[in-house]
């Protein structure tokens, strides 16, 4: 019985931190406006890096989500440069800043809920 109450306590306690670095990578994403896009890379390495002890766990899909979504900036972010100087570079920018900020607070709504990310 005791051995099952240190095991609990164990498993909170990971969720707990993996929560917070969930947290702390949608506030990278978040601070991505203000800082030319260089949270943005510092949330996917925590992604990343800590990914596989997320794994089996509700926080599994938003470390997945998180890295989708730096990954689908990264897209967009790059077809903006290629595209600089034409007419089409605003097309592309704004609605990949309006998906972010999408992906943001849907993840952030679920995470604050204790809840998987819907894809």
């Amino acid at each position: 019985m005791k051995n099952n109450i240190l095991m609990d306590e164990k498993n909170d306690e990971k969720l707990q931190s993996l929560k917070k670095l969930g947290a702390i990578v949608y506030l990278c994403q978040v601070l991505t406006f203000g800082l030319a896009g260089l949270p943005l890379f510092i949330g996917m390495a925590i992604n990343y890096i800590k990914r596989a002890e997320a794994r089996g766990t509700w926080l599994e899909s938003h470390f997945n989500w998180q890295i989708k979504s730096a990954w689908i900036t990264l897209v967009g972010l790059a077809l903006f440069g290629l595209t600089i100087g034409t007419g089409i570079s605003i097309f592309i920018l704004i609605p990949t800043l309006i998906l972010l900020v999408y992906r943001i607070v849907i993840g952030w709504n679920a995470l604050n809920s204790n809840e998987a990310v819907k894809e």
